[in-house]
């Protein structure tokens, strides 16, 4: 129906201006202007801002779920599985899949303070990736190719604050080499619990250290 793609195009607009300004950025004037609409024909769709935030929030969901867990779930189950994980978070980041960078770091950091149903939802959608990272890591040893000695929320947390420390470094330092540092600091962890005759990544991990003053992947 006309109004459902209309309500889905105000949503998406939406995703790209909070990740880069924020969800408190968003106003209906500001998508009324963009979309070339009346504020009241924005507002028709959205009973509140709140709303509207919470309708945005479902939409990068939704967005970072097919940009990201889908295509990786395509990996050989195990060990590869859980490092294309990984590629395919630093990936979507490096592809600017939100022009802000990643959307839930971003919008981690706006409300962890706070507290009501925007911040519940965020809340909500990053224990679901941290869930699905731990699950990849248990995988993974539940098929003899991980170190069953490793805590699989200690090694998610760990991927995790990597992931969150790249798209920093990426965006607010516009350090080119910042996805690269983290993809090699991510698979060389994982390498080193890879146990013995497990299946390796799809591609040679780069963990070589070198004596250069700066590291070969940076030229």
């Amino acid at each position: 129906m006309k109004g459902d793609r209309t309500r889905a195009a105000i949503v998406e607009r939406a995703v790209d201006i909070a990740s880069v300004d924020g969800l408190e950025g968003l106003t209906i004037g500001r998508l009324a202007d963009e979309l070339r609409m009346s504020k009241s024909g924005v507002f028709a769709h959205f009973g509140s801002k709140e709303e509207l935030q919470l309708a945005t929030v479902e939409a990068a969901r939704k967005r970072f779920i097919d940009e990201v867990f889908r295509p990786a779930l395509k990996a050989e189950r195990g060990y590869p599985r859980l490092v294309e994980i990984c590629r395919s978070w630093l990936d979507y980041v490096n592809r600017d899949v939100f022009p802000g960078g990643c959307f839930f770091a971003a919008a981690s950091f706006e409300f962890d303070s706070r507290s009501g149903p925007v911040r519940d939802a965020i809340a909500r959608m990053m224990d679901d990736w941290i869930g699905a990272i731990e699950k990849a890591v248990e995988l993974a040893q539940a098929e003899g190719h991980l170190d069953p000695e490793i805590e699989p929320a200690q090694l998610s947390f760990e991927i995790n604050a990597l992931f969150f420390g790249a798209n920093f470094a990426h965006k607010l330092r516009q350090d080119r080499t910042a996805i690269e540092r983290a993809r090699v600091a991510i698979e060389h962890r994982l390498e080193s619990l890879r146990i013995d005759g497990a299946p390796p990544a799809t591609e040679p991990v780069n963990v070589r250290r070198t004596t250069a003053a700066r590291p070969d992947f940076i030229d």
